[in-house]
């Protein structure tokens, strides 16, 4: 197991973290959206949606399944909440391209 390192970030924030990750816990934690299908998904998922530049579920639904499962942090989970939040307003993800 990996020996936790306390660390400061540009905010002043003290945290621990075993891994090479620069992210503060506390600057996510206060970052995150209060609503919206953003504010369901875990921060490594909302930061790789982010990231590509798919903050609206018209956006996301511009993108196949496959597409968005390639993007680091996205995982099943997430997956399944990306469905659940497209359905929610009649939207599903484009089909994958033959």
């Amino acid at each position: 197991m990996s020996q936790k390192n306390l660390r400061t970030c540009e905010n002043g924030h003290n945290y621990y973290k075993s891994s090479d990750c620069p992210t503060c816990p506390i600057c996510e934690a206060q970052r995150k959206p209060k609503e919206g299908f953003l504010s369901l998904l875990s921060a490594p998922a909302r930061r790789a949606l982010e990231n590509a530049g798919i903050t609206t579920l018209i956006k996301l639904s511009k993108h196949c399944e496959e597409d968005i499962l390639k993007l680091h942090g996205i995982g099943k989970t997430a997956i399944l909440k990306l469905r659940e939040a497209l359905a929610s307003k009649n939207l599903t993800f484009a089909k994958q391209n033959q």
